[in-house]
């Protein structure tokens, strides 16, 4: 045998081309961490939420998030109007310190559950 007939050929694979998928509308919002409440050293105030949003880093950095709106979006137990999913809505009011988390008001507070969990920190309203 000569070595041009050891030599086998491999046939070539089709690649298969992938569509990326166009995303019908840009994200409008920033994920945020839930962290705990408003506290002094032996109260905590519940009608005031800490958030971490990631990126921030300074208190300059979080001016511009001043006034924009949050949804904390979780799953219910059971379905209201066709769906178990359940938004609560607050505004972020103002910086907690120097290292870029902010206050934020819920129109109901968030549950002791929550902390840890995700929040979405919308882009609007804008003061652009």
């Amino acid at each position: 045998m000569s070595q041009e007939q050891k030599k086998e050929v491999k046939p070539k694979k089709k690649q298969n081309k992938k569509k990326k998928k166009q995303n019908k509308s840009p994200r409008l919002h920033i994920d945020g961490i839930f962290m705990g409440y408003r506290r002094g050293l032996t109260t905590q105030k519940t009608g005031t939420s800490l958030i971490k949003i990631v990126g921030v880093t300074t208190r300059k950095e979080t001016e511009w998030y001043l006034g924009k709106k949050v949804a904390f979006v979780y799953n219910a137990s059971r379905h209201h109007n066709g769906s178990n999913v359940r938004t609560i809505w607050g505004k972020i009011t103002s910086a907690h310190g120097n290292s870029g988390i902010v206050r934020a008001k819920f129109k109901r507070n968030l549950p002791a559950i929550a902390m840890g969990k995700k929040v979405r920190v919308m882009m609007y309203p804008s003061k652009i």
